[in-house]
C-alpha cells in the first residue's frame, strides 16, 4: 500500500512524518538538519529545484523576534516590508487583506469620466492610426499612477510571507520582488489584481484595438533565490467572464498572475493552485531582453495545479526551466489556447506532468511553437495515458515543428512521482491552506 506524502519540500531524500504538524528532518547531507516546527521559519530543502542552487532560498527564517510581523490590513503590510531595514523578516498576514479596500473609484482623478474617454477614444471618431491622446488620457494616466503607487508591496531581500492557516491572503495587491535575493512567499490566496484604469490602444492587435492592462499578483524582477510555496492564485470575484466589451473588444483588466523576468534567476514555483486566468506566467517577457536573460531565468516549477488557465503555463524565452509533476486541466467549453509556450532561446524539460483534458481537445495544443527552440518533453501522460507531446504536436501542427531535446538534464528535484499518480497527489495538496 502507498502512504501518501506530505511533501514539504524541506526533504531531499528522506522525510519523517508524524501528521502535518510534525518536525520534518532534513536528510540532504552528511547529517540530519532539523526543520523547525514553526512553518513560518521554514526554509527550501536542499536539491528542491532551482531556487536551491548555490546559497539556498531561506528568506526571512533568521529573523529575531523584533522583526516578526502579523499584519490584518494592506497598509500594515506595506510598513511591515519597510520596516527594520536590511534585518531578515517574517510577515505572517492573517486573514484577507484588501489593497483596493476603498474601490477604483478612490484612485480616480478629478474630471476623469470613462463615459468621456470613450466618446473621445471610439475607432469611428480616432480611428486606428495612433496612440490615443489628450485630456481624458492624460486624467486616465494620473488615475492610473495613483492605483499603481497604493497596491505594489515591494519585497526587500531576506524576508518570508507567510499566510497563517487557512483563509489568508492578499486581494487586489501586486508582490513586486525585484532586485534583490532570497524571498519565500507561502500559504496565501491571491486574487489577482484588478487594473481600474485599462488603456485603450487603437493601434494594438493588428489595428483592430486592444485593452491593455497592469499588475501581476507576483513579479519576479532581476531577483535571485525566490521560493513561491502553496499559494492559490485566480481571478477570484473578477473573472475574466464578467468582464464588458467596448469597441467590440473585452475590457482586459487582468496581466499576469506570477511573472518571471529580467535577469531573475533561481526561482522554485512549488505545490500552488493557478486558477481561472488567461495569461498566466512569463518566464521571460520580451525577446529582446537578450542582455538581462541570457544564461539566466532558471526556474522549477513542480506539483502546480492548473484549472482554467487559457495560456501561459508558463510562456518560456530564455530560461532553462524545469517543469515536473504539475497536473493541467482544460474543462470542457473553457476558453484555451495551449500550456507551454516555447519562446526564444528557451531550453524547456517538461517532464512527468499529468493533464486531464475535456473531450474533443486535443494533447497537440499543450506545446506552443513562437520560436526555434528546443524542447524535452517525456513521461507525460493525457487522461491516464502516455503521450508524446512533441510527435503528436509535430503531427498535427506541422507548420509549427518543434525541435527534441533541450540540451540539458536537470538534476535539483525533490520527489519525482509517476505521472499518473499526479491528479491525485497534487489535487490533494496544492494551494493555500494546505501547508504540512
Amino acid at each position: 500500500m502507498r502512504m501518501p506524502k506530505c511533501h514539504d519540500h524541506v526533504t531531499a531524500r528522506t522525510v519523517l512524518l508524524i501528521g502535518c504538524t510534525a518536525l520534518v528532518l532534513s536528510l540532504s547531507g552528511p547529517g540530519a538538519q532539523a526543520q523547525p516546527r514553526d512553518v513560518a521559519r521554514q526554509t527550501l530543502g536542499a536539491g528542491d529545484g532551482w531556487a536551491s542552487e548555490g546559497t539556498g532560498t531561506t528568506g526571512g527564517s533568521t529573523a529575531d523576534a523584533k522583526h516578526v510581523y502579523t499584519v490584518t490590513t494592506w497598509d500594515q503590510f506595506r510598513a511591515a516590508l519597510k520596516d527594520g531595514g536590511s534585518a531578515p523578516r517574517i510577515i505572517k498576514v492573517k486573514g484577507m487583506i484588501d489593497a483596493v479596500s476603498e474601490g477604483c473609484d478612490a484612485f480616480a482623478a478629478a474630471g476623469y469620466d470613462f463615459q468621456k474617454y470613450l466618446a473621445a477614444y471610439d475607432p469611428a471618431v480616432w480611428g486606428h492610426d495612433k496612440p490615443v491622446s489628450g485630456e481624458q488620457e492624460d486624467l486616465r494616466a494620473a488615475s492610473a499612477a495613483a492605483q499603481d503607487k497604493t497596491i505594489k508591496a515591494s519585497v526587500p531581500a531576506d524576508t518570508t510571507i507567510i499566510g497563517v492557516g487557512k483563509g489568508s491572503g492578499i486581494r487586489g495587491g501586486s508582490l513586486q520582488i525585484k532586485g534583490v535575493d532570497n524571498v519565500i512567499v507561502r500559504n496565501l490566496a491571491f486574487e489577482a489584481p484588478i487594473d481600474c484604469f485599462p488603456q485603450w490602444d487603437p493601434t494594438d492587435d493588428n489595428k483592430t484595438g486592444a485593452w491593455n492592462s497592469e499588475y501581476d499578483g507576483i513579479v519576479v524582477y532581476g531577483s535571485t533565490h525566490v521560493w513561491v510555496d502553496h499559494n492559490t492564485l485566480t481571478d477570484g470575484r473578477y473573472p475574466d467572464s464578467s468582464l464588458p466589451a467596448y469597441f467590440g473588444k473585452t475590457y482586459q483588466q487582468h496581466d499576469g498572475l506570477l511573472d518571471v523576468v529580467r535577469g531573475s534567476d533561481h526561482v522554485t514555483v512549488s505545490w500552488n493552485s493557478f486558477k481561472d486566468h488567461d495569461k498566466t506566467m512569463l518566464i521571460g517577457n520580451s525577446d529582446s531582453a537578450t542582455a538581462d536573460d541570457t544564461g539566466k531565468l532558471k526556474v522549477t516549477l513542480h506539483h502546480n495545479r492548473f484549472e482554467g488557465i487559457v495560456e501561459r503555463a508558463p510562456r518560456v524565452r530564455f530560461g532553462q526551466v524545469d517543469s515536473y509533476n504539475n497536473h493541467f486541466v482544460v474543462t470542457k467549453g473553457q476558453k484555451w489556447g495551449y500550456v507551454y509556450g516555447i519562446g526564444k532561446e528557451s531550453r524547456l524539460v517538461a517532464e512527468h506532468n499529468a493533464f486531464t483534458l475535456a473531450q474533443g481537445i486535443s494533447p497537440a495544443k499543450i506545446l506552443k511553437k513562437w520560436n526555434e527552440a528546443p524542447v524535452t518533453a517525456g513521461s507525460n501522460v493525457v487522461n491516464g495515458k502516455a503521450v508524446d507531446l512533441i510527435a503528436v504536436h509535430n503531427a498535427e501542427i506541422p507548420g509549427e515543428t518543434l525541435q527534441s531535446g533541450a540540451g540539458w538534464t536537470p538534476t535539483l528535484r525533490a520527489d519525482i512521482d509517476p505521472a499518473k499518480a499526479v491528479p491525485g497527489i497534487v489535487d490533494a495538496r496544492a494551494g493555500a491552506g494546505r501547508i504540512c
